[in-house]
């Protein structure tokens, strides 16, 4: 049989459509996310270091705490569920985070199933001792229910197990005074979760409450707001320090997902591992760091791929070629 050059065109012509097609957009893909991989702002809130809310960036110390949902809502991940982030200062290290399940206002005397409010002992989060812990409906057969200042002159060695009755928040229910009805209401700070879960099992609900500084003269510089005050570490390095000294380049202090190294973030050049104006250090390829976002891509461009050889074979496999002219029979597009 006399060798065709038409076919081979028609066949190269095929398969540079389907490459065009199906692969080129994958790659640029990757590079467009492997490039801008770090988000600076969920929302309305800034994400700065140590945080991060995509794999690599901060410190490895906070790495998957923080989810960004696609409507901008950012939250925090504990062992007891995720929680809505409503402001984070790094200023004065701390975040401010709400709990669906807790007691408010519009409650008035209903209360509602609860859960315990918990945080991984092993990580850089701590509640804040600036919190007050509001406990309602107590069984004052197993909590003991108490105006704390009397009870304690009594009882100096019972005194941290008290719930205080005469607390002031109870008294003065930020933006709802009244909306208890008469019910009871105490004050308790848990030193350990599996207090607060005692708690829990003795009384009808919770609320947290923490103390705002608002920046005003004493003695009306501390506001209650409802709310948790989680407190948080930032882990300082040199590393880091040189990292996003603007001087070096000013990149973002982040990590090797797979060692969990320090790396530094650079924008115009690959990732290092001192800072961005280095150019003697070893580089790393920013696809390689993003591990959650490369793998989902690369999923999805080997589909591609995949279904572009599928069909490039069946081209070839039944269209007739006709001296490399495209007819009614072997019309690509």
């Amino acid at each position: 049989m006399a060798y065709n050059p038409s076919s081979r065109s028609c066949s190269y012509d095929s398969f540079c459509f389907l490459f065009i097609t199906f692969v080129l957009p994958y790659f640029f893909f990757t590079k467009a996310q492997a490039a801008s991989h770090c988000r600076t702002s969920c929302g309305t809130i800034p994400i700065n270091y140590p945080f991060g809310i995509d794999d690599g960036c901060g410190s490895p110390y906070y790495r998957h705490m923080l989810v960004c949902s696609d409507s901008g809502i950012l939250e925090l991940r504990t062992p007891s569920g995720r929680y809505h982030v409503r402001s984070i200062s790094y200023s004065d290290p701390h975040m401010i985070v709400t709990d669906p399940f807790m007691w408010k206002c519009q409650d008035g005397h209903h209360f509602r199933a609860t859960r315990a409010f918990s945080l991984d002992t092993s990580t850089h989060l701590t509640l804040s001792s600036q919190n007050d812990y509001l406990f309602f409906n107590c069984s004052e057969e197993k909590v003991i229910v108490e105006p704390k200042p009397i009870f304690c002159e009594r009882f100096p060695d019972r005194c941290d197990s008290t719930c205080d009755s005469a607390s002031y928040l109870c008294r003065h229910l930020p933006g709802c005074g009244a909306a208890l009805g008469g019910r009871s209401c105490c004050s308790y700070f848990p030193k350990a979760t599996e207090s607060l879960r005692l708690m829990l099992k003795y009384c009808a609900s919770y609320t947290s409450i923490y103390w705002r500084i608002n920046g005003a003269n004493a003695p009306d510089d501390h506001v209650p707001e409802y709310g948790i005050r989680v407190d948080f570490d930032i882990p300082v390095t040199t590393d880091c320090l040189q990292c996003q000294d603007m001087k070096k380049g000013g990149g973002r202090c982040g990590f090797d997902t797979q060692s969990q190294n320090f790396l530094c973030l650079c924008n115009q050049r690959s990732n290092v591992t001192t800072y961005c104006n280095d150019h003697s250090s070893s580089s790393h390829s920013k696809a390689g760091i993003i591990a959650g976002t490369v793998t989902g891509v690369s999923a999805a461009g080997a589909l591609g791929i995949g279904a572009g050889l599928w069909y490039w074979k069946k081209v070839r496999a039944s269209a007739p070629v006709t001296c490399g002219v495209q007819s009614n029979e072997n019309r690509l597009f």
